[in-house]
């Protein structure tokens, strides 16, 4: 029976949280009030359309797009849902990156696709393996998964390889979709959209991840502008109309996101910078560093990593990721960018339990 739910997603809504919470996946909520926002035009009703043709634009010129590309959706996960209902067909091959975003591999295991794997591997600092996608691509696949900035690693794949991997899809007639739900977090010089690459590619972004908007729902698709109204259309079954005091409001977060993303710039960069020291002097973790991105994915280098995770979380009040979500159960996500006095303190206490951790 196919699964219907996802086990991250309930494990964050019902677990994650702890008095110092690790377990974040991006950057601390953006307040209503630094929006500067006209609360009087708010209106509950808009056109009831296929999106709000203001919010359109801005996405479009955010992203170098035509507004004809762009699919608005209730943040990434909705974005990649639509991305590959409208692509998938039960029973179509799909590849998709190991480890990976959980909801990535349950959407494609709900719409009954024949998921096949390619690898990211920690000796290889979880790069891309273009050889190896090579020889899984076959004339059955139609979509190829991976997301950019790797979650839950935070490892940056270039254009170039993105490229490589696109040519490979275009092949056999498949799509390439990059979920850019983290791409944004690249605060030195905002990096261009995968979407330019090639027209068989499929980008999911939001302002959620990145900016601290995530009650806002602020997604969308990038797509060719035939697959872009075949999402659109099929959104009619899940989202129907999007709600439109949030589209005004993802406006008004549009018309100021250099200021927004200037202040969680400079959050993530003091974690950073921390979280870099602390690995620095502990021996009993592996990482592959990153310069970018909201999250990290140590390895505990002992075994019995999960009872490890509960004996942080219930005896120094600290929550991590389990890695058994990302199929790495040796693993542990750690994220950054919402508090930086609540960060030290988490870290300072998973670094008193590590060094409390049974021999």
């Amino acid at each position: 029976m196919t699964q219907k739910h996802s086990d991250y997603m309930h494990w964050a809504k019902t677990r994650s949280q702890a008095r110092f919470n690790l377990a974040t996946s991006g950057v601390g909520s953006f307040p209503l009030s630094g929006l500067k926002a006209d609360l009087s035009r708010l209106e509950i009703n808009g056109q009831d359309g296929y999106g709000y043709k203001p919010l359109l634009s801005a996405m479009a010129q955010h992203c170098g797009a035509d507004p004809d590309n762009v699919v608005e959706a209730a943040g990434t996960s909705m974005a990649n849902h639509l991305a590959m209902a409208a692509i998938l067909e039960p029973g179509d091959e799909v590849l998709i990156e190991h480890p990976t975003y959980g909801l990535l591999l349950d959407v494609a295991h709900y719409l009954r696709a024949e998921v096949k794997r390619f690898h990211r591997v920690e000796e290889n600092a979880w790069a891309i393996d273009a050889d190896e996608i090579a020889q899984l691509v076959s004339k059955r696949t139609k979509l190829i998964v991976l997301t950019n900035l790797h979650n839950p690693t935070s490892v940056e794949t270039p254009d170039s390889v993105l490229s490589a991997v696109g040519e490979m899809a275009a092949t056999v007639g498949a799509h390439l979709l990059v979920d850019e739900a983290y791409r944004e977090s690249v605060y030195d010089g905002l990096p261009q959209t995968s979407f330019h690459l090639g027209p068989n590619f499929v980008v999911t972004k939001s302002l959620t991840k990145s900016y601290g908007l995530s009650g806002l729902r602020c997604g969308w698709v990038l797509a060719a502008p035939d697959l872009a109204w075949k999402m659109r259309r099929l959104n009619d079954l899940f989202g129907a109309t999007p709600v439109h005091p949030g589209e005004l409001l993802s406006l008004a977060a549009f018309n100021q996101l250099p200021f927004i993303r200037e202040k969680a710039r400079s959050a993530v960069a003091a974690d950073h910078k921390l979280l870099d020291r602390f690995f620095s002097e502990r021996s009993d973790l592996a990482v592959v560093p990153t310069s970018s991105g909201t999250t990290s994915f140590p390895r505990l280098r002992k075994r019995g990593t999960e009872r490890f995770i509960e004996r942080l979380r219930t005896d120094f009040e600290t929550s991590v990721v389990p890695g058994r979500f990302f199929e790495m159960p040796d693993h542990f996500r750690i994220g950054m960018g919402v508090n930086h006095e609540m960060f030290a303190e988490g870290l300072r206490r998973l670094g008193l339990a590590l060094a409390n951790e049974p021999s």
